[in-house]
C-alpha cells in the first residue's frame, strides 16, 4: 500500500530514507491516545454533519477493532506507515474502504500528534502524582517515627548544628511538594485541546473544537493553529519538571550513599536494596542509591535535547517535531521508576543510633546555640560569635568540650561569662529549644508532619 500522502510524488522513499523518516518504532506507545482523539474527532464529524452517522458507528467500531488488535499483540506494525497515526488510519482504510478515507477530514498529523502527545502526559502526570504522594507518605512516616531522634547537621560537610532526623526528612518531604505542584501547574498549561488546528491555519469545515475537546476531557481548544502544532513548551516544562525532582532524589540518593559508608555508618539500607562484589565477599554495595544519584544524567540529557531541538525551529510545524518523544518517554519512565524505588528503599532504611550518638560529640555542634544564649543575656551577637569562637579554640587547644571549661577559663575568654551563665548546653537541650517556625525541635517537627499529612491529604484527593 502506498503511503497516504504519496499522491503528489512520482518514487518511493529509498529504504534507508524510510527507516530514518520512521517514527513507529517508538510512537506506537500512543496508540491508545491516537485511537481516543480519532473517535472524538470522528463523533464531531458526525455531530455537525461533515459525515453521517452510520459511518460514524462504523469508523468508531473499525478503531475499536484495530486497538483490540493492538492490545493484543496481533497488530503488525511497519516503517513504510512511518507513524501511529498512518498506520492506524492505513488499517482503518483497509477494513472500511472509502469510510475511512473520511477519517482525515478538517485535521492533519501535525494537530493529530499534539492531542496525542497531550492525553499521554495527562494520563503520565496522573501516574507520576500517585508515586510522589507515595513517596511522600513514606517520608511523613519515617520522619514521625524518628521525629525526636538527634543527628548531625552538616554544611560544606562539616559538622554544623544538631537536627533530629525526622527535620532532616521533613526538607526532602518540602522539595518533593513542590515537584508536585510543579506537576500540577504543567497540567493546567497543557489541559488545552489542539485537534481542529489542522495543519497550521485551521479548517473551512464547520467543525466544532470545543465538542471534540470536552469529549477528550480537555479544559478547552486551543486559542491559535499555529500555536497549537508548533508548541512544544508543555513537553520542555515536563522535562523540566522531571529534571528537578530528580535532583532532588540523587541528593537524597548522595546522603544515603554517603551514610551508608563505613566512615558514617548512620543507616542500614535493607539488603534487598543492595548488591554484592563478585571479588570482595564482604562488600555489600548500595547499588540502587548510587543508580538513582547517576539517572539524573540521562533525565537532563533529555531535557537538553528537547530544548535544542526546539530553539532554531521557525514557525509552524517541522520534522525536528518527531524527536519530542523518544525523550520524554525515556525521562518519565526514569522518573517513576525513581520516584518508587526510593520510597521503598526509605521505607526499609533504619538509622543506626549507637553510631551517630558516637559523633554527635564532634564539631563543637552546640557552638551557635551558645552564641545565641549569650546574646539573649544582652550581649551583643557579634561579641557573643566572637567570645564562642574563642571557646572552640581553647577546647580544640586543650583536647576538650565546651563543658570542661573551667570558670576561670571561661572568665580569661571574656569575663561576663561563666559555666553558670551558660545554662544547659547539651546537644538535647539546644535542639529541644529550636521552637522557631520550621525549626528542628521535636514539637516543631511534629507540627511540620501534621501540617504534611494535611497537604497531602487535600493533593491526594485532587488527582
Amino acid at each position: 500500500m502506498a503511503n497516504l500522502w504519496s499522491g503528489r510524488f512520482e518514487k518511493g522513499m529509498d529504504e534507508i530514507v524510510e527507516k530514518f523518516n520512521a517514527s513507529i518504532t517508538f510512537d506506537k506507545r500512543l496508540y491508545e491516545c491516537d485511537i481516543r482523539g480519532s473517535i472524538a474527532h470522528a463523533k464531531m464529524l458526525a455531530q455537525q454533519g461533515i459525515i453521517t452517522a452510520e459511518e460514524c458507528e462504523d469508523i468508531v467500531r473499525g478503531l475499536g477493532e484495530i486497538k483490540e488488535k493492538i492490545d493484543r499483540g496481533d497488530f503488525e506494525f511497519s516503517t513504510k506507515n512511518e507513524d501511529i497515526h498512518m498506520s492506524v488510519e492505513s488499517a482503518l482504510i483497509e477494513a472500511l474502504g472509502e469510510t475511512g478515507k473520511k477519517l482525515h477530514t478538517a485535521r492533519s498529523r501535525n494537530d493529530q500528534v499534539q492531542v496525542d502527545m497531550r492525553l499521554y502526559t495527562k494520563e503520565e502526570i496522573n501516574e507520576l502524582r500517585e508515586d510522589l504522594v507515595f513517596l511522600e507518605n513514606v517520608l511523613l512516616d519515617k520522619a514521625e517515627q524518628y521525629a525526636d531522634k538527634i543527628t548531625i547537621g552538616f554544611t560544606h560537610m562539616q559538622h554544623a548544628q544538631p537536627v533530629t532526623i525526622g527535620f532532616h526528612l521533613m526538607a526532602y518531604f518540602q522539595m518533593f511538594k513542590r515537584d508536585l505542584e510543579r506537576l500540577d501547574d504543567c497540567w493546567m498549561r497543557m489541559d488545552y485541546c489542539p485537534l481542529g488546528a489542522c495543519a497550521l491555519a485551521g479548517t473551512t469545515m464547520p467543525i466544532d473544537r470545543f465538542a471534540t475537546a470536552y469529549e477528550l476531557g480537555f479544559f478547552a481548544p486551543t486559542e491559535n493553529a499555529m500555536d497549537s502544532v508548533s508548541d512544544r513548551d508543555y513537553v520542555i516544562e515536563l522535562l523540566s519538571a522531571a529534571s528537578i525532582s530528580m535532583m532532588h532524589i540523587s541528593r537524597f540518593a548522595e546522603e544515603c550513599v554517603l551514610w551508608n559508608s563505613s566512615e558514617f555508618s548512620y543507616i542500614a539500607i535493607d539488603d534487598s536494596f543492595c548488591t554484592g562484589s563478585s571479588i570482595m565477599p564482604q562488600k555489600k554495595n548500595p547499588d540502587m542509591a548510587e543508580l538513582l544519584r547517576g539517572k539524573v544524567g540521562r533525565v537532563y540529557g533529555d531535557l537538553m535535547q528537547m530544548l535544542t531541538v526546539m530553539k532554531g525551529t521557525p514557525l509552524a510545524y517541522n520534522k525536528d517535531f518527531q524527536e519530542d518523544k523518544e525523550g520524554m518517554f525515556d525521562a518519565v519512565d526514569t522518573w517513576k521508576d525513581s520516584l518508587v524505588i526510593l520510597a521503598k528503599m526509605i521505607e526499609k532504611t533504619e538509622f543506626r543510633m549507637d553510631k551517630i550518638a558516637e559523633q554527635l560529640g564532634k564539631g563543637f555542634l552546640n557552638a551557635t546555640d551558645i552564641a545565641e544564649h549569650l546574646a539573649k543575656q544582652g550581649v551583643p551577637f557579634r561579641e557573643a560569635h566572637n567570645i564562642v569562637g574563642n571557646m572552640v579554640k581553647m577546647c580544640e587547644n586543650r583536647g576538650c568540650d565546651f563543658e570542661d571549661l573551667t570558670d576561670e577559663e571561661l572568665a580569661s575568654i571574656d569575663s561576663r561569662i561563666s559555666s553558670d551563665m551558660l545554662g544547659d548546653i547539651s546537644i538535647k537541650a539546644c535542639v529541644d529549644a529550636r521552637v522557631s517556625y520550621g525549626g528542628t525541635a521535636p514539637s516543631e517537627v511534629r507540627r511540620q508532619i501534621a501540617s504534611g499529612r494535611e497537604w497531602l491529604e487535600r493533593a491526594a484527593e485532587a488527582e
